[in-house]
């Protein structure tokens, strides 16, 4: 069976990788400034695995990734992430024909009628220097549930004369989810079986934040 979990979350997003900040922890040197953050799309994937037949952890990505973060390092708590994926934007290894079609359809991602995954943080908390579960509602197939994400703040820079983009932060992800969740539960496999794809989707988000907005 060749099927895919039609997940992201991400990210996403999703995404939605970007609130966690130190626990009063913070990196040497000058630290970025509280603000609006944007996100850098040339530095930022969204990457997700699911089981295949039991054989092998299938991966894709998806290529069309925006956001914003409201970054404050001196309050994480109150830090807000905003995320959406374009799941049309599905990057896979070597495809057979007509399998990139299938999984945008209603089997799977239904992307005519849902064009859009989006996440949207409600807490932050916390979980170490520099780390934080980060909470937040994911839409995805038109169902909107909770996901948890553990986020780990990488460092940033302020505004410098190097780098004309400002101030700059960086954060990685990780969580997962089960796609039935989310209404999509065709070729989940029969229980005490793995023929077919696995319901749990793992996806990690590696992603930069600039204080520039992006141009219009």
């Amino acid at each position: 069976m060749n099927a895919l979990s039609p997940i992201a979350a991400a990210f996403a997003i999703l995404l939605a990788a970007g609130p966690a900040a130190a626990q009063g922890a913070a990196k040497p040197g000058p630290q970025p400034p509280a603000g609006q953050y944007y996100m850098d799309k040339a530095h930022t994937s969204v990457v997700f695995r699911v089981s295949h037949l039991g054989f092998s952890r299938y991966t894709a990505q998806f290529s069309r990734v925006d956001g914003k973060l409201q970054f404050d390092p001196a309050n994480p708590t109150a830090m807000k992430v905003e995320a959406t994926i374009d799941p049309t934007s599905l990057v896979l290894n070597a495809p057979p024909a007509g399998f990139l079609d299938s999984l945008m359809g209603k089997q799977w991602f239904d992307a005519a009628q849902f064009p859009q995954i989006a996440f949207r943080s409600t807490k932050v908390e916390p979980a170490g220097a520099n780390a934080a579960k980060v909470s937040g509602d994911l839409t995805l197939h038109g169902v909107t549930k909770p996901v948890v994400l553990d986020v780990t703040y990488n460092g940033g820079y302020p505004p410098n004369s190097f780098d004309p983009g400002g101030a700059r932060i960086g954060f990685s992800a990780h969580g997962t989810l089960k796609r039935s969740a989310f209404g999509i539960a065709y070729g989940i496999p029969a229980p005490g079986s793995t023929m077919g794809v696995s319901d749990d989707v793992e996806f990690a988000i590696e992603t930069e934040f600039s204080s520039k907005p992006p141009a219009p």
